[in-house]
C-alpha cells in the first residue's frame, strides 16, 4: 500500500501495528459506528427542539450501549440481530415524545428530525445485514449490481447532507455547485458494465475512504472517486481538494486509533480507525492477487 502527497513524494506502506480480537471486531464495526453517530446526533438535536433533556433518554441510553458493545463480537452480533425491535422500540419513543409536545412536533425541524432518523435506521439495517450475512462467509467474494452499489452509495450522501442540517449540500452536478457545496462524482467502470466482484467489506472501505475525503475538505471542495475492475484487477480511488497528510505522518495513520496532526484540528466523530481498516484489507486483497485499494487527495494516495 502507498501513499503519496502533494508534492511528488510516495511512501509504501508495508505494515502496520499489530491489533487485538477487539480492535479487529472495531474495524469490522466502523461503518456501522458511524451511521450509530448520527443517529445518536439526530435524537440529541430532536431533543433540544422539544426542549426536554429526558423524553428520549430510553433511546439515546440504548444507542449508547450498542456502540459500547462495538468490541465485543459476541455481544455486539446478538444485539445487531435485534436491531429492527431496537428500531421498533426508538421509534415508540420518538412517538411518545411528539404525542407530549404536539405543538412542537409540528414544526419543520422537528418533523425534518424524524424523518433523518428513520432515513437513517435504514442504511443502518443495511449495513447490519451486510455483517451477519459476511460473519457466515467471511472470505467470499460477491457479484454486487452496479445500479445497486451506486443506489446505496448514494443514500449514504444524502445522510450526510441531512445530518448538516443545512450547512452544505452534495452535488453531483459540478455546474450546480455553490460556495458551501461539496461536488462529488463516484464512477464504476467493470468488464461487463452490470456488476463488481468484490469482496463486502470493500464496499465499507470505499464508503470510509469517501466519507473521510468529505469530512477533512472544507466546503466548496471536490471529491473525486472511481472503481476499475477488470478480469484480474480492483483499484478503488479517491481525490479530493481535502487539507491532507503531513508526509512524516503517512507511515503512522493505519495505526488503530491514530489520527495526523492536521486531522485533530476539526472536531469530528469517529473512532480514527477508517485508514487501519483499509490497509488491512489492503492487505489482504494482496494476499489474494488482487490489484488495488486507494485514496488520493490533494495529499494522499493509496495504491
Amino acid at each position: 500500500m502507498s501513499t503519496q502527497a502533494c508534492c511528488p513524494v510516495e511512501i509504501e506502506i508495508t505494515e502496520a501495528p499489530p491489533i487485538s480480537s477487539q480492535q479487529e471486531t472495531l474495524l469490522d464495526m466502523h461503518s456501522v459506528l458511524n451511521t450509530l453517530n448520527i443517529l445518536l446526533g439526530e435524537l440529541q438535536f430532536l431533543e433540544l427542539e422539544l426542549d426536554d433533556w429526558q423524553v428520549l433518554q430510553p433511546s439515546l441510553k440504548s444507542l449508547e450501549q450498542l456502540v459500547n458493545a462495538l468490541g465485543d463480537r459476541p455481544t455486539i452480533f446478538a444485539y445487531l440481530q435485534q436491531i429492527s425491535d431496537l428500531r421498533a422500540a426508538i421509534t415508540a419513543n420518538i412517538e411518545t415524545a411528539l404525542v407530549q409536545y404536539p405543538d412542537k412536533a409540528a414544526t419543520p425541524d422537528v418533523q425534518e428530525a424524524v424523518a433523518n432518523i428513520q432515513s437513517v435506521f435504514n442504511v443502518v439495517e443495511v449495513r447490519v445485514q451486510q455483517l451477519l450475512a459476511r460473519e457466515k462467509a467471511p472470505s467470499a467474494w460477491v457479484e454486487v449490481p452496479i445500479e445497486q452499489l451506486q443506489a446505496q452509495f448514494g443514500q449514504v450522501f444524502q445522510a450526510i447532507e441531512k445530518n448538516s442540517k443545512g450547512r452544505y449540500r452534495i452535488l453531483h452536478n459540478i455546474a450546480a455547485q455553490e460556495a458551501s457545496d461539496y461536488f462529488l462524482t463516484f464512477d464504476i467502470q467493470t468488464a461487463n458494465g452490470r456488476t463488481v466482484l468484490m469482496p463486502p467489506v470493500f464496499e465499507d472501505v470505499m464508503r470510509d475512504l469517501i466519507a473521510n475525503a468529505r469530512k477533512y475538505t472544507p466546503q466548496g471542495g471536490k471529491i473525486i472517486a472511481g472503481l476499475v475492475q477488470t478480469a484480474d484487477h480492483l483499484k478503488f480511488v479517491v481525490e479530493d481538494t481535502g487539507c491532507g497528510i503531513p508526509v512524516e505522518e503517512i507511515p503512522k495513520v493505519v495505526g488503530f486509533g491514530y489520527r495526523a496532526p492536521t486531522f485533530n484540528i476539526a472536531a469530528q466523530w469517529g473512532g480514527g480507525f477508517g485508514l487501519t481498516k483499509a490497509f488491512f484489507c489492503y492487505q489482504a486483497l494482496s494476499r489474494t492477487d488482487v490489484d488495488s485499494l486507494g485514496s488520493r487527495s490533494g495529499h494522499s494516495h493509496y495504491d
